[in-house]
This record gives structure tokens, sequence and C-alpha cells, in this order.
């Protein structure tokens, strides 16, 4: 049985360094340790037990730390800065139609609505958001 197990450690390691992310490291963990009690001449119920728990347990502690630490970070543009500002509506904007311009710091952006609705020409908007290319804005009040 201690062969087994490290070919199963030695086989879900392959298949994670085969992946983009942390999925199968957890596994190679515990068939490591079950192949050590395999090793003891431990009965194979006790070496599966083994497996699941101490799978279980690399998983539950290494994994919020790991995560944590290659985690993308969203990193700030100079696009960011239109956020909040008003500008004026220079395209009629309808969403269903897909069509709208906004003209904001001397700049002509594609712009939706945030709540579907349509503006007109020469209204005033605020932006709230940016997706993609296109700012998404709410109507401002009077």
């Amino acid at each position: 049985m201690t062969w087994l197990w490290l070919l199963a450690a030695v086989v879900f390691l392959i298949v994670e360094a085969l992946t983009v992310g942390l999925v199968t490291i957890w596994f190679s963990v515990g068939a490591f340790a079950a192949a050590l009690f395999a090793y003891m001449e431990v009965g194979v119920v006790f070496q599966a037990l083994v497996f699941i728990l101490v799978s279980a347990a690399a998983l539950a502690v290494a994994r919020p730390y790991i995560v944590k630490f290659t985690k993308t970070r969203k990193r700030p543009t100079n696009a960011d800065r239109v956020i909040g500002m008003v500008c004026v509506v220079t395209e009629d904007i309808d969403n269903i139609a897909g069509k709208g311009a906004v003209s904001v710091d001397g700049k002509e952006w594609s712009a939706r609505t945030s709540n579907g609705d349509k503006l007109d020409r020469g209204t005033y908007v605020r932006v709230l958001a940016i997706q993609g290319v296109k700012l998404i804005v709410e109507a401002v009040g009077e």
C-alpha cells in the first residue's frame, strides 16, 4: 500500500502542476501522510482516514493564506479618476439599442445607464463606474 499512496501523491502533484489554481496539492499532502502510515503497516481503513483528515486539514489551514497572497489586486488607472465626475450626454443613451456617449474631462466615452433609463442629449449625468470601455452613469437632479 505504501507504493500505491506514493503513486497517488505523485499523480496529485502532476495534476497540480498542470492546473492554474491550487486544486490537488491538498490531496498530495494527504497521500504522503497515508503512505507514512502504510509504511508502518497500519490498516487500510486507518490509512484512508488519515488521507481524508490530513487533506482536509491542509486545505483548511493553508488555502486562506495562499489565496490571500496570490489574489490579484485591482490597480487604479488614470481612467478611474472620472468616477464621480459630472458630465454631459453627447449622444442619446439607450441601453437596449447599445448606444450612447458622454463627454467627460475633455474626452468622449461610450456610456450606459445604471438603471436602464434612456437619457437625452444634453442631460447631466454622474459617472458611477467603468465597465470595460463604457462609463456607467446616472442622471443628476437639477
